[in-house]
């Protein structure tokens, strides 16, 4: 764990970004995709056998098996599905409200000349969970629901297969859920055991077993990554997701520390290259913060708490204090990251909200835990990483919706106006053409 004072912090930053691109990755990505593009289905089982845990003959999952794997989480972990449905409900309600946000309207700009916008849900979207020792369940609600409260109409999970060739029985339980809870259980959604960069170029493209989808989204590794940068433009994509990260702001008013320190190795323990980073007030709250990530990574040392080193490993390779002078450079440090996760674990926080501009998402006050974030409040997951939420943020329905506009005209004086202006303008392009499609109707 690294501790530097924040008017050091540019020049760290600088020198210390994780470049994930490799040419070697790219290169892999590509031989899938134009290998999937040329032999379909085929290229699926091939990739298979060399990368998932099984080959199957028929890559989709009927819909009965959607529905038993639904029934055999209910009865025999019924306080997981419990646990799934109250979440899948907070998710839906949350993106139900993102989606009434998203309207059509007319105005008329000008006598005469009516502008509008309206807002279409794309007709499929491809969404992949990745499998894994330990499969991410929670994202398969985040991913999913988000496209059914959109209005998508086909919507296709994508998941590797097994040793017996069908998708994680969690993983196709909890979609059965997610897929229940929005109505869409036997309508309109279809589930594909297919996996890795494969699945990503399947869904882009279309197989003759895997129809070709307007948008893909989810998680995945370097590879799921490069293929969907590859794909864009084929379809759509939500976005490029790297290591998982979290900020952490203290300050001096009652500071908890162990809270601070386990949010910090929760998220650390995603994965090695996921970065835990925190902004403290002070030298001495610097030590505090240090002591308590310590002591609790000795827990997980003795065993007195169940868990892996990732944790551990993660701080270490990238674990981050920074001592702000005042507000304002903490502030500015936080936007400079632009953290996925950016907590503010601060006496008032409301002073400290306007001036913090980057983040995926914000949680308020030492109450409000990522954890929550990560599963169960109805916010999405799913969120921009390595800087990208100065552009961007989470996954939801405005991934899967599209917002094409409109132009209808009538006669009066500022549908005229309008054809004298894009006349001029066309003229002064050159494009003479153009000019003539507005002065001919100014005749009218």
């Amino acid at each position: 764990m690294k501790t530097i004072n924040g008017s050091d912090f540019d020049e760290y930053w600088k020198n210390n970004s994780i470049d994930h691109e490799n040419e070697n990755t790219e290169k892999t990505v590509k031989e899938i995709i134009e290998a999937v593009r040329r032999e379909g289905d085929k290229a699926i089982r091939r990739y298979a056998s060399m990368f998932d845990r099984s080959s199957p003959e028929t890559l989709e999952v009927p819909a009965k098996k959607i529905i038993d794997a639904m029934r055999d989480l209910e009865t025999n972990d019924a306080a997981l599905a419990k646990a799934l449905r109250f979440s899948a409900e907070n998710i839906r309600c949350f993106s139900h409200k993102q989606r009434e946000q998203f309207k059509d309207f007319e105005i008329e700009n000008t006598p005469g000349l009516f502008t509008g916008q309206m807002v279409i849900p794309v007709d499929s979207a491809g969404v992949y969970i990745p499998g894994g020792r330990f499969p991410l369940i929670s994202s398969a609600l985040m991913c999913l629901i988000p496209a059914f409260c959109a209005g998508v109409e086909n919507v296709c999970l994508a998941s590797p297969p097994g040793d017996d060739g069908i998708i994680d029985k969690r993983i196709l339980g909890t979609a059965g859920i997610a897929a229940d809870v929005c109505g869409r259980l036997e309508k309109g959604f279809r589930a594909f055991s297919v996996g890795g960069a494969q699945a990503i170029a399947a869904l882009a493209l279309g197989t003759e077993t895997i129809p070709r989808c307007d948008v893909v989204a989810g998680p995945g590794n370097k590879y799921v990554a490069a293929t969907k940068r590859e794909i864009y433009g084929k379809a759509g994509i939500d976005f490029i997701a790297g290591p998982s990260d979290i900020l952490v702001i203290m300050d001096e008013v009652a500071p908890n520390y162990d809270l601070a320190a386990v949010d910090m190795l929760a998220q650390a323990e995603h994965d090695i290259d996921a970065r835990a980073r925190a902004l403290v007030p002070s030298q001495a709250a610097a030590q505090r913060l240090t002591e308590a990530i310590s002591h609790r990574l000795e827990k997980f040392t003795a065993g007195d708490i169940p868990g892996n080193n990732t944790s551990q490993l993660s701080i270490e390779a990238g674990g981050l204090i920074i001592i702000y002078k005042d507000q304002n450079e903490a502030q500015k440090i936080a936007n400079a990251i632009a953290p996925e996760h950016l907590e503010l674990q601060v006496a008032n926080p409301k002073d400290w909200i306007p001036g913090l501009k980057n983040f995926g998402s914000l949680f308020i006050g030492e109450l409000s835990a990522e954890v929550l974030g990560d599963y169960s409040s109805g916010l999405n997951h799913t969120l921009p990483t390595s800087g990208s939420a100065r552009f961007t943020g989470g996954l939801s329905v405005r991934h899967f919706l599209k917002t094409p506009t409109t132009l209808r005209c009538e006669k009066a004086a500022g549908l005229s106006a309008a054809l004298e202006a894009a006349a001029i303008m066309a003229r002064a392009e050159g494009l003479t053409n153009h000019a003539e499609s507005a002065k001919i109707r100014l005749t009218f």
